[in-house]
């Protein structure tokens, strides 16, 4: 049809495990008029988020619409993304072709060839030393460590401040590395076991961002890791007062119990699925203070700061001053089966990864 443009997303229509709810659906979208945007998806990643959404377990759900056309209704998985201008309406005043695009918010659907949206639902960012997958994957982890790092304690890098954080080797694991050390803290990077020279060579990767130390949750929970923190902080001379949790269950209490007095544990995530248990000693005599992070939530309520952080990412990625999170691609071309984009999300929950995994779209 003359003007309209054909595209495929992935889609729901009940919640469940990605491989038995997920399907491929095509669809036509007609030209844009007043502020609307036609976009085509460049890049967009499969964040553990996405998954739970699919799940029907994350707090906030995408809603089912019949604006796809489907049977019944439907949801878009996927909440970042990078696209491209193809068209504008008329109205649209701050883009124009061949721009690039990030959302502004969750909830966007991402998971896509091509999507409508009003211009005031993304934000424009300058192309310019960027690939896609860096550009789509810039409004989650490395906000959230940004955030976490500043909003809680005011960290002293002059006085020799320390954080620790488990899951070091996620995406805001290495964000909050990375950033850490370019603000001068110490920290400690806690990882799951690996075996031998795995292990090994992930431990050299994170010092190589930053760490100061890199210890496994084995370690963490060992009866002599205090002691360790007490030697790394000069006798306790210098404090450790800010801790970034993501697991749960025993690891993050044994992290709680290395802080110093009135520090701040901030939990932003619960892989291990297991609740923490908090002795009320660290409460009493230490007076740690408990607090959570959800960057959904942070973002829609400090649109104008989520977009400066964003931008002052992505110089630093420009200016190599910021190593992207590794990254497994997997490749949509219009030709691509159904089969292949749900095995690929499915097996974001199976096992160690060699990266995120990255929805990148050829000729679509």
């Amino acid at each position: 049809m003359y003007g309209y443009t054909q595209a495929k997303s992935l889609i729901y229509t009940k919640h469940g495990e990605p491989k038995d709810v997920l399907s491929l659906h095509t669809h036509s979208l007609s030209p844009p008029h007043s502020t609307l945007l036609t976009l085509r998806t460049l890049a967009a990643p499969l964040n553990p988020a996405d998954i739970n959404q699919i799940q029907g377990t994350y707090p906030s759900l995408l809603p089912f619409t019949s604006l796809l056309g489907t049977a019944s209704p439907s949801a878009v998985p996927g909440n970042e993304a990078c696209f491209e201008v193809l068209a504008a309406g008329s109205g649209a005043t701050s883009v124009r072709k061949g721009d690039w695009m990030i959302a502004k918010h969750t909830g966007l659907g991402t998971w896509r060839t091509h999507l409508q949206v009003d211009e005031r639902d993304v934000l424009r960012v300058e192309k310019e030393g960027l690939t896609p997958a860096q550009a789509g994957t810039v409004g989650v982890n490395p906000v959230t460590a940004w955030r976490m790092l500043r909003d809680f304690v005011s960290l002293d890098a002059e006085a020799g401040d320390w954080l620790v954080q488990n899951g070091a080797n996620s995406g805001v694991g290495r964000a909050a590395i990375q950033l850490g050390k370019r603000w001068g803290y110490k920290n400690i990077a806690v990882v799951r076991d690996r075996p031998g020279e795995e292990g090994e060579k992930l431990r050299r990767e994170l010092e190589e961002l930053g760490a100061t130390k890199v210890v496994s949750e084995t370690e963490v929970l060992s009866r002599d890791f205090a002691d360790k923190v007490k030697e790394w902080t000069r006798g306790g001379r210098e404090f450790v007062r800010l801790a970034l949790n993501c697991v749960g269950g025993k690891p993050a209490t044994a992290m709680a119990k290395v802080l110093s007095p009135g520090a701040h544990l901030v939990t932003y995530g619960a892989m291990s699925k297991q609740p923490m248990q908090i002795p009320a000693g660290l409460l009493i005599f230490k007076n740690l203070v408990f607090d959570g992070f959800w960057v959904s939530k942070w973002s829609d309520a400090h649109p104008q700061e989520k977009e400066r952080v964003v931008r002052e990412v992505l110089d630093l990625i420009r200016h190599g001053e910021f190593r992207d999170t590794p990254t497994v691609e997997v490749p949509w071309e219009w030709a691509t089966g159904a089969e292949v984009l749900v095995e690929a999300v499915q097996g974001t929950l199976e096992g160690y990864r060699k990266g995120k995994g990255v929805f990148v779209f050829g000729e679509t």
